[in-house]
């Protein structure tokens, strides 16, 4: 029997998803708690996205081999800052990672000139000029199949750097009168490590006006690393929904 777990988190305190020796994360903290829930001495559970330190989640997606798992149950045993949504039975081999066909992130962005108090953590304090229609016209050049070598590190394992994306958007809302919450939509079958946050510091350089959109959509041909824009903090990305059997998170 195979189970399918939807989980939200606060990726601010955690070192990433990914179990690592001495450091505290997600996974690790899930897998304990179904240990305990399901009375078994190992949960190993297969994630659809690898978040990195500091990156949240919306709806992450886990699968594990076993019953599901009570959700009450869970969240008595899960930190404050993890919460299980619902846990759930799936086709037997469902794969939370292999069987995913496309993810979606958001990155949120506060944009006024005093820092941030509540979004401390939680959003990109950005005080600088921006030109909204800028960054719209960045997020339409990103829909359809690129390259992007030039948003992710030079030191990498991956093999492949083309990316089909479905659906990229800037979206606005005036919180009072002296802030502004401006926040990146994104939808691809895939993505690469940091991905999201380089085309994020990038398209901030031409709301900023300090590189042209001629110079934004030419780095979606390969180009290297060292031609884009710095990478934003993890702190204003989510990792918004997993898309499968073809279905998107975003509509």
């Amino acid at each position: 029997m195979t189970s399918r777990l939807l989980l939200e988190y606060d990726g601010s305190a955690f070192a990433g998803w990914a179990s690592q020796p001495g450091q505290r994360t997600v996974q690790a903290e899930v897998e304990r708690a179904l240990r305990v829930v399901l009375r078994r001495d190992a949960v190993p559970v297969t994630v659809a996205g690898r978040t990195d330190t500091g990156v949240h989640a919306l709806g992450q997606v886990a699968s594990y081999a076993g019953p599901p798992a009570p959700v009450s149950g869970l969240n008595a045993l899960l930190p404050d800052d993890v919460a299980a949504l619902s846990c759930v039975a799936a086709a037997d081999g469902f794969d939370a990672r292999r069987d995913a066909t496309s993810r979606a992130y958001c990155y949120r962005v506060l944009a006024r000139r005093g820092r941030a108090g509540l979004d401390r953590g939680r959003a990109l304090w950005w005080p600088h000029r921006v030109d909204f229609d800028a960054l719209s016209e960045c997020a339409r050049a990103l829909v359809g199949t690129h390259d992007f070598t030039a948003f992710t590190p030079t030191d990498t394992d991956h093999v492949r750097f083309s990316r089909d994306v479905y659906t990229a958007e800037w979206r606005r809302s005036a919180i009072d009168g002296v802030r502004e919450r401006l926040e990146f939509w994104i939808e691809a079958d895939a993505f690469m490590r940091q991905m999201n946050r380089v085309v994020v510091g990038t398209m901030l350089e031409v709301g900023g006006g300090r590189r042209t959109l001629e110079d934004f959509v030419a780095l979606l041909a390969g180009r290297p690393r060292a031609e884009a824009g710095p990478t934003a903090p993890a702190c204003g990305l989510y990792l918004v929904g997993v898309g499968y059997g073809g279905e998107r998170v975003l509509t």
